[in-house]
């Protein structure tokens, strides 16, 4: 196996798909490569991914590397972290078999992953996932002491110039499938039209759907710019501590912002406060809500997930997979039977209205006299 291509360089995988064009080869340091980073990179049509890590460590059984595999995109492994400082963005490189050539003097060596290899792998880490799950159950317990008032206080939300009061929201948050959920449930947003709130990243995909956020909230460090200048008031996602690492980038475009210090997810947040507004009830689309979500995500817990959505959780609905519940499709069929129906109803219209019969007798008469028949 021999590619050549243009190599982009990112440790954080969701900001290097935002670069990628078609036909590049993806280099990345992404331990546990999970499902909604690998979604991304197949739909950034890249023709190789070099990781500078260990795509499956056997920790857990993670999708990510079997679904670029079965995406017919290469995937080579472990490859030495000093290849991320040795190469220039953008340069052109070749993969042969392994071996990634920057220069007749410069090689990295690393591993082809095949499907037979990661399927196994996989298997093995079903085995080692429950003493990871055992470990994850102390560290969420420890967590939830610690945030108790998470669930039993009020949130100190910050103040909006919105009415939640009887109003749906919906929270998109960049997850797995978000995109295919979101598209899904089109319909009732066009109809219900809920106050929207884009998580991080999962603005933009609210923006590719033609839909406009009505709150941006979250870190801010996987949204776009233009999803930051769309006119949505933006929430910066701080530590309890006040802190909040995203507000420079915000100040720096001259961008109005809000702080909310909380501890937990940023979609966690985004939960509280549709909930201490008032919202009638919360759709959820993209949110991380199983085990294997937080430890793809490297979460030591989901103490924050799990007391939120007990206290949420009369008024939540989680969209999660609705794209795979819901599809729908029209065969030649269907189509067939609509075209016969649509025939037979013009007959009858014909048959029965002497009008009709009329127009189209003389419609016939004139195509007559045009071609001197």
């Amino acid at each position: 196996m021999v590619i050549k291509g243009k190599v982009r360089v990112g440790r954080k995988t969701k900001d290097l798909v935002k670069r990628l064009e078609p036909y590049e080869i993806a280099l990345i340091k992404h331990k546990d490569l999970d499902e909604t980073a690998a979604q991304s990179l197949v739909e950034a049509k890249v023709i190789a991914v070099i990781n500078a890590d260990t795509s499956i460590s056997g920790r857990f059984p993670n999708k990510g590397p079997l679904l670029l595999i079965k995406a017919g995109i290469p995937l080579i492994d472990n490859i030495d972290e000093k290849i991320i400082d040795s190469v220039v963005d953008g340069q052109n490189i070749i993969i042969d078999d392994g071996y990634i050539i920057l220069s007749p003097i410069k090689q990295f060596k690393g591993k082809v992953l095949r499907q037979s290899d990661i399927i196994s792998e996989m298997e093995s880490a079903k085995q080692n996932f429950i003493g990871e799950f055992a470990r994850f159950i102390e560290n969420t317990m420890d967590f939830a002491k610690k945030e108790m008032d998470l669930f039993l206080g009020s949130s100190a939300v910050p103040p909006l110039d919105m009415v939640f009061n009887g109003r749906h929201v919906l929270i998109v948050a960049r997850g797995q499938n978000y995109k295919q959920d979101l598209w899904t449930i089109r319909g009732y947003i066009k109809e219900i039209r809920p106050i929207i709130i884009g998580v991080d990243g999962g603005s933009d995909a609210l923006l590719e759907n033609g839909f406009k956020p009505d709150i941006i909230i979250g870190d801010m460090d996987s949204v776009s710019d233009k999803a930051l200048k769309c006119g949505a008031r933006l929430i910066v996602h701080a530590y309890p501590s006040g802190y909040a690492p995203g507000l420079q980038r915000l100040e720096a475009l001259k961008l109005n912002s809000l702080v909310f210090p909380a501890s937990g997810t940023s979609e966690d947040i985004a939960m509280l406060l549709a909930y201490e507004k008032g919202a009638e009830l919360i759709v959820l689309v993209g949110a991380h809500s199983n085990v294997l979500d937080f430890l793809e995500k490297g979460r030591a817990g989901m103490s924050s997930t799990f007391l939120v959505r007990l206290k949420v959780g009369s008024i939540l609905v989680d969209a999660k997979g609705v794209s795979k519940l819901y599809r729908t499709t029209v065969s030649y069929r269907h189509l067939g039977e609509i075209f016969l129906a649509a025939l037979l109803l013009f007959l009858i219209v014909f048959t029965v209205s002497p009008a009709t019969f009329q127009f189209f007798r003389l419609a016939l008469i004139r195509m007559q006299m045009l071609l001197n028949l």
